[in-house]
């Protein structure tokens, strides 16, 4: 199957589908769609119909009456509710190509999958695409998407290393002369972490919080590992009391988050260095000189790069635009001839 590119006319689409936020890409424009992946569904007469979809789903969460539920239609990387990721993905369509898209051909989409995506999970993805308007799907595996949007040199005889933490997966992949030496995803990323805090705070101050107030603590104090620096509070962490179901609020140190996040960084690195004994040692001998390189939103924790710089003994960078480098690569495989033909399969 050729993918034909027809310009901005037919807008077609690259979409990095992910657990906490879908990035929508077209040719010429770059990422014009940067949302949640929430959407949001109200009970009229027996029946649910789309109430929101994207930030307005998210502001919805956990503020909910009974008859409207907030969705996440993908776990870990891959759709659990079909029929709910096809109408959040049309949604998102509809909104990339505007408002003459209805007179527009059915665009072309490349949809990115994570590598360890079993057959019935890429069939998933396939048909969410499908049914959501596209006109023909290709996949490609998220770390040599993310490769490629960071720049690295995937086309050349090169290894490059790939590190890309997402909301519900982290994947690695070294990559050479266009192919994926060697991948691997593990199912932990900012929805984990998320999960750690709730569990850490719940345990250590008797307080029950939302997926919402761990995600703030994470942005604003989170770390990967305690430093001199992380004596700073942050106050103002409301909840439930556990043990009176009261509201109460609490402060906390960057340092207690960073012992609550040990057991999901930890998984992290480990699943790096089994990537990395399982190069080939020219391979090995070009990852040496130019280091990892991570992309997602969860190398933007704190002192996560330094983590992984430590326990490999490799240089590690953060990637410019970490958050859309798998989209901007997806992009270049719509773009590019060379890039399409030798990552995105029929």
């Amino acid at each position: 199957m050729e993918l034909s590119f027809f310009g901005s006319t037919t807008r077609d689409l690259a979409i990095d589908l992910g657990t906490a936020n879908t990035l929508v890409y077209v040719p010429g424009e770059g990422v014009v769609v940067d949302e949640p992946s929430v959407v949001a569904l109200e009970a009229i007469d027996g029946s649910q119909h789309i109430l929101a979809v994207g930030s307005d789903a998210k502001l919805l969460l956990g503020k909910t009456t009974d008859n409207i539920q907030t969705y996440r239609p993908l776990t870990d990387g891959v759709i659990s509710d079909l029929r709910i990721a096809e109408a959040m993905m049309k949604y998102f369509i509809d909104k990339a190509r505007g408002p003459h898209s209805r007179m527009a051909r059915a665009p072309e989409i490349v949809a990115c999958v994570p590598s360890s995506s079993t057959s019935v999970e890429r069939r998933a993805i396939r048909a969410a695409a499908l049914n959501a308007g596209g006109r023909g799907i290709w996949l490609v595996e998220e770390p040599m998407a993310a490769a490629i949007g960071a720049g690295l040199p995937v086309t050349e005889p090169i290894g490059s290393m790939v590190v890309d933490i997402g909301g519900g997966t982290t994947e690695v992949g070294i990559i050479s002369l266009r192919s994926l030496m060697y991948s691997t995803s593990a199912r932990v990323g900012g929805d984990k972490i998320d999960d750690a805090i709730i569990s850490y705070v719940r345990r250590k101050h008797g307080l029950i919080i939302g997926q919402a107030t761990a995600e703030r603590i994470k942005k604003e104090i989170g770390s990967a590992r305690a430093t001199s620096e992380s004596d700073h509070i942050l106050g103002s962490i409301c909840g439930s009391d556990i043990a009176t179901g009261r509201p109460s609020e609490i402060s906390v140190s960057q340092a207690e988050i960073a012992e609550a996040l040990q057991e999901p960084i930890s998984y992290i690195v480990d699943i790096v260095l089994a990537a990395l004994e399982h190069a080939q040692p020219e391979i090995a001998a070009d990852v040496i000189d130019l280091g990892i390189t991570m992309t997602g939103g969860g190398s933007l924790l704190r002192n996560i790069d330094r983590v992984l710089a430590d326990e490999t003994g490799l240089p590690v960078r953060v990637a410019d635009k970490p958050l859309s480098c798998v989209a901007l690569g997806a992009g270049r495989t719509l773009e590019d001839a060379e890039f399409r033909e030798a990552l995105c399969p029929a």
